[in-house]
């Protein structure tokens, strides 16, 4: 999305996204262990986030762009359209580089 402007509402939306996951991670406890926040609270965190998602969908929609971005995997398999061409097949010379 580097090349496409971003409102500043978006801005706002994803630096307010990005605060609220980082309290849950700093807040995050090991299994058997009380959480330190209430369930209400926890509660709201999600609906919070969920409400920051939904809006970012809508002004995605809204600009005509698409909410694919997700993280690839090096052993993910690839999708059919892409094709991968080995640089050595390409009929391209190194260039010879004087030392």
């Amino acid at each position: 999305m580097s090349d496409q402007q971003v409102s500043r509402e978006e801005s706002v939306l994803r630096s307010v996204k990005k605060t609220l996951t980082d309290v849950i991670k700093d807040t995050a406890t090991p299994p058997g262990l009380k959480h330190p926040l209430k369930d209400d609270t926890i509660a709201a965190l999600r609906e919070c986030l969920l409400l920051i998602s939904e809006r970012e969908q809508e002004l995605a929609a809204g600009a005509g762009r698409e909410m694919n971005m997700r993280p690839r995997f090096v052993d993910e398999p690839r999708r059919q359209s892409e094709v991968v061409v080995p640089l050595d097949q390409t009929g391209l010379r190194r260039k010879k580089t004087d030392k």
